[in-house]
């Protein structure tokens, strides 16, 4: 019987994740706004891409990197969605109470991930803690409509969503050269 290895996707589940984290945060930061650059990239690499690599993961068995790709996917999905429904004229605009309620749930969902990092490496159990974070920073933004706490939030998300693209390249440049290339702890 032939032994299929099958290539590991969480490279491009965080590389969708992490990139498309980070450019949207450098928007929450005060940086630039939101474009349909941010837009894209929450469409197909954050979106589609992760949603691929959490469907890869399920065909490894991974419940748990099947469960946050696929997730954090639909996440970027439903965001891109909640901002360009009501410019098209096809829903409301989502008050910014309630949107904090979204970006809440989304932190109450990344905390219990969190806790299934535990027995992963450093860098992954820094990205679930500082994506908890960032979801709360968020809610509480929304809620207070605090133009500082936005800030931060930028800020922290970059840190967040740089920690991604680390880990992913690690796994990548780990896995090629057969050594520890990038230290993931």
């Amino acid at each position: 019987m032939k032994n299929d290895v099958l290539a590991n996707p969480g490279p491009l589940g965080l590389m969708g994740f992490g990139t498309t984290t980070v450019l949207l945060n450098i928007h929450n930061a005060g940086f630039f706004p939101i474009s349909a650059m941010i837009l894209a990239m929450g469409i197909f690499y954050g979106g589609i891409a992760q949603i691929i690599a959490g469907i890869l993961e399920f065909k490894k068995g991974n419940t748990f990197g099947m469960t946050a790709f696929i997730s954090y996917g639909h996440f970027w999905l439903t965001l891109v969605a909640l901002i360009v429904m009501p410019k098209l004229g096809w829903a409301d605009a989502t008050p910014p109470a309630f949107m904090g309620w979204y970006l809440f749930v989304w932190g109450i969902f990344t905390l219990f991930m969190f806790f299934g990092t535990f027995k992963a490496n450093k860098v992954l159990q820094f990205i679930f803690g500082s994506l908890t974070v960032l979801f709360f920073l968020l809610a509480a933004r929304d809620w207070t409509g605090s133009a500082l706490i936005g800030t931060i939030a930028g800020y922290e998300g970059i840190v967040c969503g740089a920690s991604a693209i680390y880990l992913a390249m690690a796994e990548l440049l780990n896995e090629k050269y057969e050594r520890i290339v990038m230290p993931i702890g």
